[in-house]
C-alpha cells in the first residue's frame, strides 16, 4: 500500500481541533443517552459499538483490505496495537472518578496527564513523527495548555480532592497520549481505516466487560430513547480517532493533545450557546480555548520534523589513468 504523506502541521491541527469539536458533541450525547438509559457506562459502549459497525461496513472496501495486508507485512511489535485500550480507559475513569472530582478538577487533571504524556511520547518517538526534543517552548506550551483549561474551568463545582481519584484521572490522560502515539503507527503501516478498525476492536471489549462488571446488563431492559442524534456517538468516534491519527503523523501528540482539547473547549462553547438551557456565553471557556491555541503555537516554536534519512551516495567511478603514464597494478 502506498505511504500516504504526512498533511502540513496547519492542515492537520485544523482537523484536530474540529475533531474536538465533535469529542465535545460526542461527550454531550453520550451523557445523555446514558442519563436517559439510566446507565452511564451504556452510553459509551453504544458509542464503541456504533464505531465498530462503521468499521465492520468499511471492510468490504479493497483499499481496507490492502491496509490490512500492508499492516500484517509489517510486523508491528505486539504492543503498538493496545491503542485502544486508551480510549477505554478514559471512558471508564470518567464514568467512576467525575461524580468524586467533578467535571472541573477532573478535566484539568485529564489534561495534565495527556501534556505530561504528549512530552514522554514524543521524546521517546513512539509517534509516527519520529523523537521530538523536550525543548522550553514543549515544556511551556505543555503547562499553558493545563492553564487555559483550570481558567476555562472556572465556576464549575469541584467535588472532594481523593488521592485515588486525581491520579486515575492524570492516568487515564496518559493513556490517551499513548493511544494517539500507538494508533498513529497502526495507521501509517496499514492506513487510516486499519488503524480505526484495531482501535475499536481494542476498545471495544473492555467496555463490554466494565459494563458487565458494573451490572449494566442485570435487572430490567433500558427503555431506549427513540432520538436519532443521541446514537451517533460512533461515527463522532470514528472522526475523532481519524482526525488524531492525522495530528500524530503531522505534528507529533503533544500539540495534537493541545488542538484537541481547544477543539473540545471551543464545541462545548458552541453547545452552551446553541442548545435550550445551554449556559450561554462563558468567557472563561472562551478565554481556555484562546489560550490553548496559544498553547499550540507555542509548543511548535523551534519544533523540525526529524530530517528522512539521506539515501547513500552512490560510489564514485575510478579515474582513468593518464596518458602515457604506467598504472600500477
Amino acid at each position: 500500500m502506498p505511504a500516504v504523506r504526512p498533511l502540513p502541521p496547519a492542515a492537520a491541527l485544523t482537523l484536530v481541533v474540529l475533531g474536538g469539536g465533535a469529542s465535545a458533541v460526542q461527550g454531550a450525547v453520550n451523557a445523555e443517552l446514558g442519563e436517559r438509559v439510566g446507565e452511564p457506562v451504556l452510553g459509551a459502549l453504544v458509542n464503541n459499538l456504533g464505531g465498530c459497525l462503521l468499521v465492520l461496513g468499511l471492510l468490504a472496501l479493497p483499499s481496507t483490505r490492502a491496509g490490512f495486508a500492508a499492516l500484517r507485512r509489517a510486523r508491528l511489535p505486539w504492543w503498538a496495537h493496545l491503542g485502544g485500550l486508551g480510549g477505554a480507559g478514559i471512558v471508564t475513569a470518567a464514568v467512576y472518578v467525575v461524580p468524586v472530582l467533578g467535571v472541573a478538577v477532573f478535566t484539568i487533571a485529564q489534561v495534565a496527564g495527556g501534556s505530561l504524556g504528549g512530552l514522554g511520547v514524543d521524546r521517546a518517538g513512539l509517534a509516527p513523527v519520529g523523537r521530538l526534543r523536550l525543548t522550553l517552548p514543549r515544556v511551556l506550551g505543555a503547562l499553558l495548555g493545563v492553564a487555559a483549561v483550570a481558567l476555562a474551568q472556572l465556576g464549575r463545582p469541584v467535588g472532594g480532592l481523593a488521592v485515588g481519584a486525581l491520579l486515575l484521572a492524570v492516568a487515564g490522560g496518559l493513556a490517551v497520549a499513548l493511544q494517539s502515539a500507538l494508533n498513529g503507527r497502526v495507521a501509517q503501516a496499514g492506513g487510516s481505516t486499519a488503524g480505526i478498525a484495531v482501535n475499536f476492536a481494542v476498545g471495544t471489549p473492555v467496555i463490554v466487560a466494565v459494563a458487565a462488571l458494573a451490572g449494566s446488563f442485570t435487572g430490567p431492559a433500558p427503555s431506549w430513547p427513540g432520538d436519532w442524534y443521541l446514537y451517533a456517538g460512533g461515527a463522532l468516534g470514528v472522526a475523532i480517532v481519524l482526525s488524531l491519527m492525522v495530528g500524530v503523523r503531522a505534528v507529533g501528540v503533544l500539540r495534537t493533545g493541545l488542538a484537541l482539547v481547544a477543539g473540545q473547549l471551543g464545541g462545548a462553547l458552541l453547545l452552551d450557546v446553541a442548545l435550550p438551557g445551554g449556559a450561554g456565553l462563558r468567557l472563561p471557556v472562551l478565554a481556555g480555548a484562546a489560550l490553548t491555541l496559544v498553547a499550540v503555537l507555542v509548543a511548535g516554536r523551534g519544533t523540525r520534523r526529524p530530517a528522512a534519512p539521506a539515501a547513500p551516495a552512490a560510489p564514485a567511478a575510478p579515474a582513468a589513468p593518464a596518458r602515457g603514464r604506467p598504472v600500477d597494478a
